[in-house]
């Protein structure tokens, strides 16, 4: 397996609009999910960074793909889903924007879909376990925020979001928490097996 060497990781892109999208030249690692799901926090983290990744404040400031290099991959942050107060318009953009990236013949290899662990999937993170299923994309869910729930909670919960999440055919769910660095290690790990 080989080790992706993590110390050069560097933003590379950010795309608005997916005309500047860049050409997928090199194997890609896409994270997915809801606005303040977590997943600049996670990509940090991975990355063994404090702020590579953008963590926003406020949800649904990030509108762009943003592209991260490292080593000979590329780590792809797509912008978060289903903020309310985002304009009408802006959440279009940010529509054609990820169906663009996705029209592409892009060299995925991986998707890590994010889901909040202290709340059921919403409808947005339904609709998006049903696109990857049926386009087939190889994909594995984090579970982010586990550090927010006591022991009980937290064993009912994934009960539950395991229960939830084979009907997408999900076999690889991975508790996260950045917090305290739980399943980093194993991500990475599956990333590095998928590559």
């Amino acid at each position: 397996m080989r080790k992706l060497k993590i110390s050069n990781a560097s933003l590379e892109f950010c795309c608005g609009v997916s005309g500047q999208l860049p050409r997928s030249d090199k194997s890609e690692i896409v994270f997915s999910g809801k606005s303040n799901v977590g997943k600049s926090s996670l990509i940090n983290k991975l990355l063994n960074r404090k702020s590579l990744a953008r963590v926003s404040a406020s949800p649904g400031k990030t509108g762009t793909i943003n592209f991260y290099k490292v080593d000979k991959v590329r780590f792809v942050d797509l912008p978060g889903y289903g903020y309310a107060k985002v304009s009408l318009s802006e959440k279009k953009r940010w529509a054609k924007l990820v169906e663009g990236y996705f029209a592409q013949d892009r060299m995925i290899k991986l998707l890590i879909q994010l889901i909040d662990i202290r709340h059921d999937p919403s409808k947005d993170d339904l609709h998006m376990l049903e696109y990857l299923s049926r386009m087939e994309l190889p994909f594995v869910v984090a579970l982010t925020k586990c550090d927010k729930l006591n022991k009980m909670m937290y064993l009912k919960q994934m009960e539950r979001m395991q229960q939830i999440l084979k009907n997408f055919g999900v076999k690889e769910v991975i508790p996260t928490s950045t917090l305290k660095r739980q399943g980093i290690d194993e991500l990475m790990e599956q990333i590095e097996r998928t590559l």
